[in-house]
C-alpha cells in the first residue's frame, strides 16, 4: 500500500493483532485491567457518551461560506462545498466521516484526517480526498533538532497500515483536531483520565450479571459437624453451587444433609448502596464529556420545559468548542491564503439543535420578518416551505419613523386625511 505517495519504510514483520479483551492488548497500552475489560468504550455510560456526541456532530451539515461588506453568502460552486457535504473520500459519507473523527477525538485525544492531493492536471494542488487515520496506530513526533528536515520544531505525524507499512506526513499535510491538551499539540485520551470510574463501572456491571446468573443466590458460611480435608471442601462448594446456584435454581428450596448449617454473608445491594453508587459514576463520566443526564435516559429531574434548556446549553457548553475547533483547522488547513483574506470560512449549521417549539420558532420567525430583519422568503426556507415570487423584498410596518425624520417632526399624509380633500 502506499498511501499518497509518502511511504518511507515497509516493515515486512507481521504485526501482531490483539482484541480488546486481551491482556496482552491492555499492557500494550500500558493498563492493568485487573480482570476487567481493557476496552473502555464498552462499558455502556462511556459508549454512550461517545455515541451521542459522534452522533451529534455527524448530523450538522458543514457549509462554506464567504462574509463580505453585503453579508455573507454560501459558496455551493466552491469545489469544497460538495467534497465536505457529500464524500469526503470514496468509502465514506460525510456523516460517517464526522462521526469517525470525532469518536477518535474523544477516545484518543485526538483526530488525524490526511490530507489528499490531485498531483497532476487542472486540478493540481486542490483536495482530492479527507481520510481519517486509526489513531491507535498514530505517533506524533516533534522534531526539535532538525533531524527529519530542515526546519526546527517541526511537527511529524508517523502513521503505520494495517501491512507494517510506515507513511510521514508534515503538520500542513494533515487536519489535527484535538481534545483536551495541555500543551496544544497532543491530546489527552479521555479513558485514561476516566480509567478507576469506567473500571469501577464495568466491575457494578460484571457484580450484576453474576449476581443474576447464580439466581440472587447469596453468599454464604456452611457450617458442619467435623473436619474436612481440602479436598473434600472443594467437592462440598461444588456440589452447593450446583444445586442451589443458577438460574435455573433460583427460588428453589436447598437441601441440605444432617448437621449442615447455611448462613448468609452477603450484603445486600440496598446494604451497599450499590443503586447510588452506580448512578454516581454515570453522572461523573457523563459529566466529564459533558453530556446532559436526559440523554442518557434519566429523566428523573427532567421536565418538558427544562429539556429543551438543557439541550441548548448542550450546544453552546459542550458542541461549540467542538465545532469552533473543527471549524478553524478547516479553514486554515484547506483554504488557500487568498481565500481566507477574501472572508471564506467554514461553519457547522446548528440550526437542528436550537430549533425551539413551534410556538417560539413562530414568534421569532414573525419578529424577525416585520422588523425587515429577514425576508418571508428567507422565513419560509426555515421551516422548508416553498419559494414564492415577490417573498424576496424586506417589509416593515408603514407606521415607522426613522429617528431623524421623528426628530424633525415630519408629517406623512395617511390615507388622504392629512393635506387631502377631506381636510
Amino acid at each position: 500500500m502506499n498511501l499518497f505517495g509518502r511511504e518511507i519504510r515497509s516493515n515486512s514483520k507481521t504485526r501482531t493483532t490483539f482484541t480488546s479483551d486481551d491482556a496482552a492488548f491492555a499492557k500494550a497500552l500500558g493498563i492493568d485491567i485487573d480482570g476487567i475489560s481493557a476496552d473502555k468504550a464498552k462499558e455502556a455510560t462511556f459508549y454512550t457518551c461517545l455515541r451521542i456526541l459522534s452522533d451529534a456532530v455527524s448530523k450538522l451539515p458543514l457549509k462554506l461560506h464567504q462574509s463580505s461588506d453585503e453579508g455573507t453568502t454560501k459558496e455551493n460552486k466552491h469545489y469544497l462545498y460538495n467534497l465536505l457535504k457529500l464524500r469526503p473520500n470514496p468509502i465514506m459519507s460525510s456523516s460517517t466521516f464526522w462521526k469517525t473523527v470525532e469518536f477518535q477525538r474523544n477516545y484518543f485525544g485526538h483526530a488525524i484526517v490526511a490530507i489528499d492531493y490531485h498531483k497532476f492536471g487542472k486540478d493540481a494542488g486542490k483536495v482530492k480526498s479527507l481520510i481519517p487515520l486509526d489513531m491507535s496506530t498514530v505517533d506524533i513526533w516533534i522534531d526539535d533538532r532538525g533531524i527529519l528536515g530542515s526546519e526546527n520544531n517541526a511537527i511529524y505525524y508517523i502513521y503505520i497500515d494495517q501491512r507494517g507499512h510506515q507513511y510521514k506526513f508534515k503538520n500542513s499535510e494533515v487536519l489535527h483536531f484535538i481534545g483536551m491538551t495541555k500543551d496544544g499539540m497532543q491530546g489527552m485520551a479521555i479513558k485514561d483520565y476516566l480509567k478507576t470510574l469506567v473500571e469501577n463501572a464495568q466491575a457494578s456491571t460484571s457484580y450484576t450479571n453474576n449476581y443474576w446468573k447464580n439466581g440472587l443466590h447469596s453468599k454464604g458460611i456452611i457450617k458442619y459437624i467435623g473436619d474436612l480435608d481440602e479436598g473434600k471442601q472443594k467437592q462440598l462448594q461444588e456440589k452447593m453451587s450446583r444445586i442451589s446456584g443458577g438460574i435455573a435454581n433460583s427460588g428453589k428450596i436447598m437441601p441440605l444433609p444432617i448437621g449442615f448449617d447455611y448462613q448468609s454473608i452477603s450484603t445486600s445491594m440496598a446494604d451497599a448502596q450499590f443503586t447510588e453508587l452506580s448512578q454516581l459514576n454515570i453522572t461523573q463520566i457523563a459529566s466529564a464529556f459533558g453530556v446532559k443526564m436526559h440523554q442518557l435516559g434519566s429523566l428523573e429531574r427532567s421536565t418538558n420545559s427544562n429539556i429543551e434548556h438543557q439541550n441548548k446549553e448542550f450546544y453552546v457548553d459542550t458542541l461549540q468548542p467542538i465545532l469552533t475547533n473543527y471549524e478553524q483547522e478547516l479553514t486554515y488547513k484547506l483554504l488557500t491564503s487568498n481565500e481566507v483574506s477574501s472572508g471564506y470560512f467554514f461553519r457547522f449549521n446548528v440550526d437542528s439543535i436550537l430549533r425551539s417549539n413551534t410556538k417560539e420558532r413562530a414568534e421569532y420567525l414573525t419578529t424577525f420578518v416585520e422588523k425587515g430583519v429577514m425576508t418571508p422568503a428567507e422565513a419560509r426556507k426555515q421551516i422548508d416551505l416553498p419559494h414564492l415570487d415577490g417573498s424576496d423584498q424586506l417589509i416593515v410596518n408603514g407606521s415607522y419613523l426613522s429617528l431623524e425624520d421623528a426628530v424633525n417632526g415630519a408629517n406623512y399624509d395617511r390615507t388622504g386625511l392629512e393635506g387631502g380633500e377631506n381636510e
